[in-house]
């Protein structure tokens, strides 16, 4: 899978494949048009109360991470990412970000999954596709 992350202030490219916001909320003053975006998986980001631990915390990288990937195996946020999974088999995809850190941020986070870098939460992924679909055929 093919996946890159940018800033959503930054200009489309060519490049780009399916533009994913990865945010809650639509970044401020960026209109839609000039966004580009195909598709906006809002349960993708992180609970307002980790965004705003993390801003406090400054430094807190490691921990931000793994209350993250908690949080990514809540109900809706994991039918979210299973949908950016199916996205990203299709082709690149870039992960639009709107903060300013560029090196730490959610979309960082999705990408290091979709890359095969980290375990995804349980019950998600492709592993855990091809799981329920070995359960139905058994029972079928």
């Amino acid at each position: 899978m093919s996946s890159q992350v940018k800033r959503v202030y930054e200009k489309p490219g060519p490049g780009d494949g399916t533009r994913i916001l990865v945010d809650r909320l639509w970044p401020r003053g960026l209109s839609k048009k000039a966004a580009a975006v195909d598709k906006w998986l809002r349960d993708l980001a992180p609970s307002d109360e980790l965004r705003k631990w993390y801003h406090a915390e400054q430094g807190g990288w490691t921990m931000f991470r793994k209350r993250y990937l908690r949080e990514l195996s809540r109900p809706a946020a994991a039918s979210a990412l299973e949908e950016l999974y199916q996205l990203a088999r299709r082709g690149k995809v870039t992960l639009l970000f709107g903060s300013k850190n560029e090196d730490r941020n959610n979309a960082v986070v999705l990408k290091e999954l979709l890359d095969g870098a980290r375990k995804p939460p349980s019950g998600v992924g492709q592993s855990a596709s091809r799981s329920r679909r070995a359960r139905r055929m058994t029972r079928s």
